[in-house]
């Protein structure tokens, strides 16, 4: 799709639908919607829909790395901790290891 061919109006009724659909779990939206429009929101001359569009890139692109820290944060305590949760660690575990060499 080429921003470039729509109008404003449009430009930020899709900055604001990414923008919602990110709520529903999907946090590579966040990270697509404020990549996508980061030149709309700070880049190209003012115009008048700029301030909301520029709201949903920001908001958004906390969204995403929000998301990322817990996922990461997730991630290290996980490999680093499972041992010691035991059968917890294990059942969170979709390959368990044997503890054969």
């Amino acid at each position: 799709m080429d921003l470039n061919r729509m109008s404003d109006t449009k430009k930020l009724q899709l900055c604001r639908w990414y923008f919602k659909v990110g709520f529903v779990l999907l946090p590579f939206v966040w990270a697509v919607n404020s990549i996508w429009f980061f030149k709309e929101a700070f880049v190209r001359p003012p115009f008048e829909e700029q301030k909301q569009i520029k709201k949903y890139v920001i908001m958004s692109g906390a969204g995403a790395i929000a998301w990322a820290i817990v996922l990461i944060s997730w991630a290290v305590a996980f490999q680093l901790q499972r041992v010691s949760w035991g059968s917890t660690g294990d059942a969170l575990s979709f390959i368990v290891p044997l503890g054969r060499a």
